[in-house]
């Protein structure tokens, strides 16, 4: 699952807007939300993503050839029950830069008694051993979570497209080892509320499967939706192929796909009471070039007027599937925060190899973290989309290179963090009890909190086998409580974000990379980017009278003080034609401006468990 933050930064919300030839360009519509703080660097001839977001074609498109056999029965999402389960008893390419406007007023303020990162002491519990599998095991985690002074759980809850709990609208979990009729969530949330911990409930967002173990339910996607079916959402490479080594993965770029994955997640919101969810997995993986899906390829040809198959350097496509993984954190996070405005969000984000330096986001636009899979979380931080970024930095404190990664994506999480939090996913299960205890107090001491992976495999002595997990947990706990960790502390009150609004546009077969404009007076405040489904959606915007603008036409609306507004469906009758970009210049690898796309180091994919998230 998982790899990143630095010094401090104001905390007032400043808005910037963008000329209007940003979103004309399909690699530089992300830029349209950044703080000043962010465009420091981007002012000095940085390009940037652009606006072509998603949609599926009206007219038939040509399926996977995947060796087609008939359909199962496809998933039909049920209406869930209203009452919480859980809730205790007790109560880029080089392109021409965009010209910058000067920046609004600041309107919104840091929700009051917001936690500071450093109140963030968490560890992740993965389904893959012992932990969550009886009664008795959640029982004995949540204790020893506690007697290590976590204050946060991360919860494995949706693991490849299937749950540990039984009151979503995604298969259970088929495992031999989980107690029959068990709802591991929900018991988490019991035993773990009154100790005064958070529970956040993890998610793989993309990744659905893996063919040594799979699901064996008959409506499980992979089955529905998978290689032998008549309708496949798999990511797909340029060649065909759709494993990464044994696993599957969705295309987020097919819009049934995302939106299926996103009501799975949703219905954990409506059904338990967890304190926030995690998205891990929210990307495109590893290993190669992928979005070569016929129907992917269709609505990227749709919405971006260009032809042909894109190479796998193409920086446009790029950029568009780039936009494709925004838009689903965007549906998820502005759904989620409408149904419970208090929950708090948070993503696993990959942060491979040599960190940016502090606050240059052209750096970061030259990791594989950007380039490789398709993630550009600084943008998810400074859009509002996350409250709490959690960077896999999984390094080895015995290296002494990995060591100053180590840190220095602590600092550049931090410096991109905005009004949101930042803690630093530690792979405890890498390195000895005292190293793992130096790296927290590091995180601590760059601004950032501390998650550590994972109570399975706590040291590298248990990942070896050499040491027992009761043995390896206290001894983490003894090295941890000699630190500014040993001091129990708790994570409360409200998120950074609370306020947005959402809505879907449609009448025209293109749904997806329109851009909509959120009006306040004359000026545009905020500006978003439609999915393939038409969904759109803006976080932490300033509350008050509003117009919403796409291809011409405006609506009024209010955003609220606290909570989403939702916009009735907004039907467009005319689009502008798209016309195709000019071709984009990358530099080549080896010169000067070439990106840094080493691939990630063992320590990186390994998890003890799977691949990082």
């Amino acid at each position: 699952m998982r790899t990143a933050s630095a010094a401090p930064i104001t905390r007032t919300r400043h808005w910037v807007k963008l000329g209007r030839n940003v979103t004309q360009n399909p690699v530089l519509s992300h830029l349209a939300h950044l703080r000043p703080a962010l465009l420091l660097s981007l002012s000095l001839g940085l390009g940037a993503a652009g606006a072509q977001a998603n949609q599926a074609p009206a007219a038939p498109v040509p399926s996977l050839s995947l060796s087609a056999t008939p359909a199962p029965q496809t998933l039909e999402t049920p209406v869930l029950g209203s009452p919480l389960l859980g809730t205790p008893s007790l109560a880029s390419p080089s392109l021409a830069s965009p010209a910058l406007a000067s920046p609004a007023s600041a309107a919104a303020a840091p929700a009051p008694n917001t936690p500071d990162s450093t109140q963030l002491r968490g560890l992740w519990i993965d389904g893959f051993g012992p932990g969550l599998k009886t009664a008795a095991q959640v029982r004995q985690t949540v204790d020893d979570a506690e007697r290590m002074g976590i204050n946060v759980l991360v919860v494995q809850t949706i693991r490849r497209a299937d749950c540990f709990c039984l009151g979503s609208s995604l298969p259970a979990v088929t495992d031999k080892d989980l107690q029959p009729g068990f709802d591991p969530l929900a018991e988490v949330i019991r035993l773990a509320k009154p100790k005064g911990m958070k529970v956040i409930a993890w998610a793989s967002v993309t990744g659905i499967g893996n063919l040594s173990n799979l699901n064996t339910n008959p409506n499980h996607v992979y089955k529905t939706h998978g290689p032998q079916s008549k309708d496949p959402w798999l990511a797909v490479r340029s060649d065909g192929s759709w494993q990464e080594g044994n696993d599957a993965w969705l295309d987020p770029a097919i819009p049934e796909a995302a939106k299926y994955i996103s009501d799975g997640l949703l219905s954990v919101v409506k059904n338990y009471d967890v304190d926030g969810i995690q998205l891990d997995r929210i990307r495109y993986p590893d290993s190669g070039d992928w979005g070569y899906s016929p129907r992917v390829l269709h609505r990227y040809r749709l919405e971006t007027g260009r032809s042909g198959t894109p190479s796998g350097s193409d920086e446009y496509f790029k950029a568009w599937k780039r936009d494709q993984v925004t838009g689903l954190v965007r549906r998820i996070s502005v759904q989620a925060k409408a149904i419970r405005p208090e929950l708090w969000v948070s993503a696993a984000t990959i942060v491979y190899g040599s960190p940016p330096a502090p606050g240059d986001i052209k750096a970061f636009q030259s990791t594989a973290s950007y380039r490789n899979v398709m993630q550009d979380w600084p943008r998810w931080m400074n859009e509002g989309l996350l409250d709490i970024n959690m960077p896999m930095n999984y390094k080895r404190e015995t290296s002494a290179q990995q060591a100053q990664w180590y840190d220095g994506w602590n600092r550049f999480a931090r410096s991109v963090q905005g009004r949101g939090l930042s803690a630093s996913g530690s792979s405890i299960y890498l390195n000895t009890p005292q190293d793992s205890a130096a790296q927290a107090q590091r995180a601590l001491g760059a601004g950032v909190g501390w998650v550590g992976y994972s109570y399975r495999t706590p040291t590298l002595a248990v990942y070896e086998e050499k040491q027992t997990a009761e043995a390896g947990r206290e001894a983490v706990r003894q090295a941890l409580a000699k630190t500014s960790l040993g001091k129990a502390v708790r994570f409360d009150g409200p998120p950074p974000n609370t306020r947005g609004l959402m809505g879907t546009v449609a009448g025209q077969e293109r749904l997806g990379g329109l851009k909509v404009e959120l009006l306040q007076g004359d000026k545009v405040v905020a500006t978003s980017v439609t999915d393939g489904g038409g969904f759109y959606g803006f976080m932490d915007v300033p509350a008050g009278e509003t117009r919403i603008r796409v291809s011409g036409q405006a609506w009024k609306t209010a955003v609220p003080q606290r909570g989403i507004a939702q916009v009735p469906n907004l039907v467009i009758r005319k689009l502008s034609p798209v016309s195709a970009p000019a071709p984009s210049t990358a530099p080549a690898p080896g010169t000067p401006g070439a990106p840094n796309l080493a691939p990630p180091t063992p320590q990186e994919l390994q998890r003890g468990g799977e691949t990082p998230g």
